[in-house]
């Protein structure tokens, strides 16, 4: 029996609907993770898993180092007289490696769709992954693991994987303590770590009780995703946990990274710097991208979720820390809000350079802050933050793609840190992608479009570097 012609355009044109609905349901399925959830019950017995993930650590760890060489120029070479706040040097010059044959002058007069047309956007430019993103979780430096052995017998090491990026770039350490209530005791710290072993004599008499408290809480370890108690772990024995201070080392950072809990799947996931705590008093906005309003809100989401991976089912499991808002988290936030920033001794009560006491190549850089350069849109004095979150639409010079499994895409919108202490808190960007500031002049130079010229890039560093 022959079908009418009507009929057979209907069968036709229903085939095609079918099969574009599917074609669409795949691609979007492609971008979806198999499942939001991680695994609770783990049939892998703890040894055979230390035992795989400690024999792929290599592979691992030279994949991500070929990364970073291919990246970036990894020498030591400070900048002349110019130091953190205890004295470690400050890196020079431009790390990030240029394209063969082309010079940042060429890239800052190309368009966005030239640079991505030809693929000439700096590698170093490209968001930066975790040292293992398929696997994620909290990463120490090696200096805060040995002193936080050294201190409380407790081991941050992972049998799985090790820090990337070179201690050079990294905030010193331990990085001094300015407190808000006291800023005629200068670095409160003495020069140590504080830890749940030394606080109580560092800061009594010095803090009220409720402040007292909030440190206590902030210094003692609770279960993590990659350290707890469970065979879902990734130290070898079993863990007491991590404390926020842990990355917010005195309060500061000491370079800790992570990948946010917020994101699936999980190579859409983005790496994290850990931002510094100086000035939370003067902030409105919490987390790179998260957006959380009070640093209460900040304080009691890390523990309760951020430790987990944003996973409230398997924090059950390995033992969330439940904080009490009325009192254990607004301790712990009363002490984060007397944190400040490190003394600036060339800037005025407004926020600008005195000029009887700073150069003439910092007074350059600060007119080209507030006109050429654009960046006080959003970092505007005193504390140079706006409190806003802005998204730089970065991915207009390139097209996606994978990176050591990270997907290389959009970042979204990025909150304005505060640039008050700046040069104390190496690697730059929301996850330490720039390694100095002059990788991050010549970032943002390109990302704004400002067309600076060298000399001009030059004395803004210098500004920065008064902040």
């Amino acid at each position: 029996m022959r079908l009418p012609k009507s009929k057979l355009l209907w069968l036709s044109l229903t085939t095609a609907t079918a099969l574009a609905t599917f074609a669409i349901a795949s691609a979007q399925d492609a971008q979806r993770g198999a499942t939001s959830y991680m695994p609770v019950d783990i049939k892998e017995p703890f040894a055979a898993i230390m035992a795989r993930m400690k024999a792929a650590q290599p592979a691992v760890q030279k994949r991500q180092a070929d990364l970073l060489a291919e990246r970036y120029d990894l020498a030591n070479r400070p900048a002349a007289g110019m130091t953190m706040s205890r004295g470690k040097p400050v890196q020079d010059g431009v790390r990030v490696k240029l394209p063969a044959g082309t010079s940042w002058e060429q890239l800052a007069n190309a368009t966005p769709v030239e640079i991505r047309d030809r693929n000439l956007f700096p590698k170093g430019f490209y968001p930066l992954p975790h040292p293992n993103q398929a696997e994620g979780g909290m990463v120490f430096p090696k200096f805060e693991i040995e002193e936080i052995r050294k201190q409380e017998a407790r081991d941050l090491t992972r049998f799985d994987l090790e820090y990337d990026i070179p201690d050079q770039f990294l905030p010193e350490f331990p990085a001094p303590i300015y407190l808000t209530t006291r800023p005629d005791l200068g670095d409160v710290s003495q020069g140590k770590l504080v830890t749940i072993d030394n606080y109580y004599e560092l800061f009594n008499g010095i803090l009220n009780p409720k402040q007292i408290e909030g440190l206590r809480l902030l210094l003692t370890p609770f279960p993590q995703q990659q350290f707890n108690q469970t065979e879902d772990r990734r130290s070898e024995k079993a863990s007491r946990g991590v404390a926020c201070l842990d990355c917010h080392a005195n309060g500061h950072t000491n370079g800790s990274t992570h990948e946010v809990g917020d994101i699936r799947p999980q190579e859409h996931r983005h790496r994290i710097d850990t931002p510094s705590l100086r000035g939370v008093n003067i902030q409105r906005l919490f987390g790179s991208q998260r957006a959380l309003k009070t640093v209460e809100d900040f304080t009691e989401f890390e523990q309760r979720a951020a430790y987990f991976d944003g996973d409230p089912v398997i924090a059950t499991k390995k033992g969330v820390n439940v904080l009490e808002r009325g009192s254990q988290v607004h301790d712990m936030a009363e002490f984060q809000e007397l944190l400040d920033f490190p003394p600036a001794p060339k800037l005025d009560l407004f926020g600008k350079l005195d000029p009887a006491r700073a150069t003439a190549a910092e007074m350059r850089g600060q007119a080209i802050f507030f006109g050429k350069g654009q960046c006080a849109t959003c970092h505007t004095p005193p504390f140079y933050t706006d409190n806003l979150m802005h998204n730089l639409q970065v991915e207009r010079f390139y097209k996606p793609v994978m990176i050591n499994g990270l997907m290389a895409s959009a970042d979204g919108p990025i909150k304005t840190f505060p640039l008050r202490g700046i040069k104390d808190s190496p690697p730059y960007l929301h996850d330490g992608r720039l390694l100095t500031l002059d990788d991050t002049v010549e970032f943002f130079n390109l990302v704004l479009g400002t067309k600076l010229t060298q000399p001009e890039k030059q004395d803004l560093v210098q500004f920065l570097r008064a902040l």
